[in-house]
């Protein structure tokens, strides 16, 4: 019982390195070269930059604080924006 639930919390803390290590990677990427792997996410990013910024308190926060991972999500949906035509 103890050894199952230990591979549980195990397996649970090992997805959420992954996760950060990917949104790491990710967002160092879209950060630092102004553009987002994949073809949907380059279809659909509008600013990688911003999204990038946002992928990395994401990932961060995950571990940290829930504040920060709000932040980062915030901004990766303003990654996802259009600028609007007013401002054209």
């Amino acid at each position: 019982m103890a050894l199952g639930a230990l591979l549980i919390l195990l397996g649970g803390w090992a997805a959420v390195v992954a996760l950060q290590l990917a949104g790491t990677v990710v967002g160092t990427y879209a950060l630092t070269l102004g553009r987002v792997p994949g073809r949907w996410l380059r279809r659909n990013v509008e600013h990688p930059r911003i999204w990038g910024a946002g992928a990395l308190l994401l990932a961060f926060g995950i571990a940290f604080s829930s504040t920060v991972a709000i932040i980062g999500g915030g901004l990766i949906t303003l990654g996802h924006l259009d600028v609007p035509a007013f401002n054209r």
